[in-house]
């Protein structure tokens, strides 16, 4: 099968290839990562270490070409987005807060949040690709944050431009749906960062202060202060505000946080405070505040190891992976619901917006699956990865990544989708708040930057370490140049994943001691293999969990695992109605749609089935949505009928046959607006 292609730069890159810097950091042993995206490197009850986003770079094929797009495109493209004002005024914003500007504040409350990520991204960038302009952005953006923020730490320009204006009524943390601590949590995530890239302590004093203003805010808190914790990124951020800087006060502002929770009285499940942490067993509520509460719990329980934290984790997680997660990784199924849902306690029933909902309810052409939520889980379970050791919590990550996550982002980098559907009719069976097809700007520009990032990072988590070994999270063309055991070790990985599971890891240098290669072999892959130099290797390749290849290594050793990708038909559990009697097509970790551009014309989506003995047949199509893999299907075409009733007789007349092809449900709705499904009636 040939490579995919990697499209040619596109126009105005800010940055530069910096090849040099690349080599050099590769001949020579690198005794810390510069830019871990979690720095467990110090956390004691952490099973693995990180490398540095720098110390993997990706080379050819897939993450390549979407990181290539990330750094020429989405980046830099969003950067004139905040600072020109044109949507909202997000570096505006800071200047108005700062007396630099005059103005009022018109926009969401998280978009403080949103720039802190778009800047995250920009320093991740620059740890792999060094350029004069992006980092002139960013320090433009860290002087206007310094500026902004007031002299006890508080920083929120919301409430700081109201207050500038002479509004009395302008005070911090009087609305716990404000967004404040939500920002000031991503302030302090995009503070650590900064330092690692830049040694600059800036941006990081300016997190350290907002951390002050918190620890301070919440030294006596009353129930109804407590509740200030939507959508809690400021666990995450207290925590690797310890790991930065050492100081122990920012862990303990952190277990601080999560125990406001025992002081809450009148909860809900929208914010996950009905009941305290300790008691919860179920995903309920708001799936991006869910998500981000339990990725800041793993990092609590990295670095106190607390093993009175796992057993709500677990359970959750159990209950999302079993019960409510949908088959491209997608979370939070619903727009509103009600949790507990027909309860006899009427106390307990809470309203709830992008809500993981019931078990088992998993809409299509209603799902919300918001794509910050998907995100939150990478986060999530990316902790859980490094606090464990197990496959299942990387298995998710890269289910998530190859669907619900790339799925936001268009091809070209510019536009985002905010909701991702499983399925698309026109009409609509009803109107729906949120657009179907992706836009410059959605007036709730959460995710945008949180997918923007997440891509600039990918590389970092790719690989980790242990005492002695090397872990294999992620499969894609690379290099990495990282130390293990105290030695420089390199290697190349060159592969056509996600399109062919055959992966060749080859060491370019190693040291003299024995290294163990930990090499994942995802849960989706049935009849795995490995060898060495050509010889297969008797090993355990049991689907989800890690291959264990122990030797005293030489440059040149050639490691290839096969992980063989048939396509497959997933049904889902009876309990789920929405799609019960309905088949999904799926290959490796590539999840499948169908859109009407790949239908004879005038046939709709909802008149075609898929035989369950339909022979699928994959064929790379380099010229196609950037080069992917599409799945060629004979389908069944229904007449379309009378449907001017909610109810008709059965009409058993004869099937005509359509050939088409399923595409990669990531890049659906990048050839025009049109209908699309994932699942399709079983015939």
């Amino acid at each position: 099968m040939p490579s995919p292609r990697v499209p040619s730069r596109l126009p105005n890159p800010l940055s530069k290839c910096c090849a040099a810097m690349f080599a050099l950091l590769a001949s020579t042993a690198v005794a810390e990562p510069m830019l871990p995206i979690t720095d467990t490197a110090q956390s004691s009850h952490a099973v693995l270490k990180p490398i540095g986003v720098d110390q993997a770079r990706w080379t050819e094929g897939f993450w390549a070409q979407r990181y290539q797009v990330c750094r020429d495109q989405s980046i830099p493209s969003m950067w004139e987005l905040m600072e020109s004002g044109d949507y909202k005024p997000f570096l505006g914003h800071f200047l108005i807060a700062a007396g630099q500007a005059d103005g009022d504040y018109h926009g969401a409350p998280w978009n403080d949040g949103d720039f802190y990520k778009w800047m995250e991204a920009a320093c991740a960038l620059l740890a792999v690709d060094p350029d004069p302009q992006l980092r002139a952005a960013v320090d433009r953006s860290v002087r206007a944050i310094a500026a902004a923020q007031r002299d006890d730490g508080y920083l929120h320009t919301p409430v700081l431009i109201r207050a500038k204006n002479g509004d009395p009524t302008a005070k911090p943390l009087s609305d716990r749906h404000d967004f404040e601590v939500y920002n000031m949590g991503h302030l302090m995530t995009t503070g650590c960062i900064h330092h690692r890239v830049t040694g600059s302590n800036e941006l990081l004093n300016v997190a350290k202060q907002a951390a002050g203003f918190l620890e301070h805010a919440f030294a006596d808190p009353t129930p109804e202060l407590a509740r200030n914790s939507v959508c809690p990124s400021h666990y995450m951020g207290a925590v690797e505000l310890y790991r930065t800087t050492g100081d122990e006060r920012y862990l303990r502002l952190a277990q601080h946080f999560l125990d406001m929770r025992n002081l809450i009285e009148d909860g809900g499940d929208d914010n996950q405070d009905r009941v305290p942490f300790l008691q919860q067993r179920e995903a309920v509520g708001h799936a991006v505040r869910a998500n981000y509460l339990y990725a800041g719990v793993a990092d609590l329980l990295l670095e106190t190891g607390d093993s009175k934290l796992r057993a709500p984790l677990d359970a959750v997680w159990d209950n999302i992976v079993q019960k409510k997660l949908h088959v491209t990784g997608g979370c939070g199924a619903l727009y509103d619901g009600a949790s507990p849902d027909g309860s006899s306690s009427q106390r307990e029933i809470t309203r709830i917006h992008q809500a993981y909902g019931r078990n088992y309810q998993l809409p299509n052409s209603t799902a919300h699956n918001e794509t910050c939520a998907a995100l939150g889980g990478v986060l999530w379970n990316w902790r859980m990865l490094l606090a464990t050791g197990e496959a299942k919590y990387a298995d998710w990550i890269e289910l998530a990544m190859h669907n619900a996550v790339l799925a936001g982002v268009s091809l070209d980098g510019d536009d985002y989708l905010y909701v991702n559907p499983l399925r698309r009719l026109d009409p609509e069976p009803q109107d729906l708040r949120w657009s179907r097809t992706r836009q410059p700007f959605i007036v709730s520009f959460c995710c945008p930057p949180n997918v923007v990032r997440t891509l600039a990072e990918l590389s970092g988590y790719a690989y980790s370490k242990s005492d002695a070994a090397l872990w294999v999270n992620l499969y894609g063309a690379n290099e990495l140049a990282t130390d293990v055991a105290g030695e420089a070790f390199r290697l190349t990985q060159s592969t056509d994943y996600p399109w062919d599971g055959a992966v060749k890891l080859t060491i370019e240098e190693c040291g003299a001691r024995p290294i163990e290669l930990r090499l994942r072999v995802p849960g989706w892959c049935k009849d795995p293999e490995v060898s060495v130099n050509g010889t297969p290797v008797d090993t355990d390749l049991k689907p989800g969990s890690y291959a264990r290849l122990k030797r005293a290594w030489t440059a040149g050793d050639e490691v290839t695992l096969n992980l063989p990708m048939p396509t497959v038909l997933l049904e889902s559990n009876p309990r789920v109605e929405e799609t019960r009697n309905q088949l999904a097509v799926k290959r490796g970790p590539v999840v499948y749609c169908l859109e009407a551009a790949d239908l004879p014309a005038g046939v709709r989506v909802d008149q075609v089935a898929l035989p369950a003995d339909a022979t699928l047949t994959p064929r790379f199509e380099p010229d196609l949505l950037g080069g992917v893999t599409v799945i060629e299907a004979s389908l069944t075409k229904r007449p379309a009928g009378d449907w001017s009733t909610l109810y008709r007789p059965v009409e058993n007349g004869p099937r005509e046959s359509v050939s088409s092809r399923l595409v990669p449900y990531f890049a659906w709705g990048n050839r025009g607006d049109g209908e699309m499904t994932v699942w399709l009636p079983r015939d």
